[in-house]
């Protein structure tokens, strides 16, 4: 049974044997309304499970890097105290 208010559902079901463990099916309507897709996040706190898409917080960073284009250095490279008094060269 599923009931709908205002993009929220809930629905009642029944924890099933999966091997050892015990799993929840998800009705594709309850996964469309929660926005969820293959892979996900659960945590769990005494007497709730909440899931949630899971997150990555690359993402999108290889085409920003890609559009990046550098000017070069800040500053001329210069010796420092170490390269002048510890560092042989």
């Amino acid at each position: 049974m599923c009931t709908r208010l205002k993009a929220v559902a809930v629905v009642r079901a029944k924890l099933v044997k999966i091997g050892n463990s015990r799993g929840v099916r998800l009705a594709k309507p309850l996964l469309e309304v929660a926005g969820l897709a293959d892979e996900v996040e659960i945590e769990a706190a005494p007497g709730v499970l909440t899931i949630r898409p899971s997150a990555q917080p690359r993402a999108g960073w290889a085409e920003a890097a890609s559009s990046f284009q550098p000017e070069g250095l800040i500053n001329e490279m210069s010796a420092t105290r170490f390269d002048d008094e510890e560092w042989s060269w």
